[in-house]
């Protein structure tokens, strides 16, 4: 194995964003033809990486409208060796109030 990449560190925690957050907007009444919502949460990690590690994302709670479908996707669309971000992204007549995800940072 190459030295360079040991030892392994990582860094994990929980996020939760939601109605109080600033710029939130996945709890908006929107129409059936309306563009997907989104709401990027970033993240900083305590201490950075050597390079841009593995990041894992989970879904670990949500608060959503009951009267419509549930539609709510977590993704992370970029990472850094000093952070991420995460995507939250709603659609439709899907009322989202809360998210709450843990992540798992693995690299060097």
């Amino acid at each position: 194995m190459n030295p360079e990449y040991l030892p392994w560190k990582m860094l994990a925690a929980e996020v939760t964003v939601g109605t109080g957050s600033e710029d939130w907007s996945l709890d908006a009444v929107s129409e059936e033809d309306s563009p997907d919502r989104t709401f990027d949460v970033e993240v900083t990690f305590s201490t950075p990486f050597a390079a841009p590690p593995v990041v894992h994302l989970g879904l670990t709670g949500f608060d959503l409208e009951q009267w419509s479908s549930s539609r709510l996707n977590l993704s992370v669309v970029g990472v850094t060796e000093s952070g991420f971000t995460a995507r939250l992204t709603t659609w439709r007549s899907s009322r989202v109030y809360r998210a709450s995800f843990q992540w798992l940072a693995v690299g060097a």
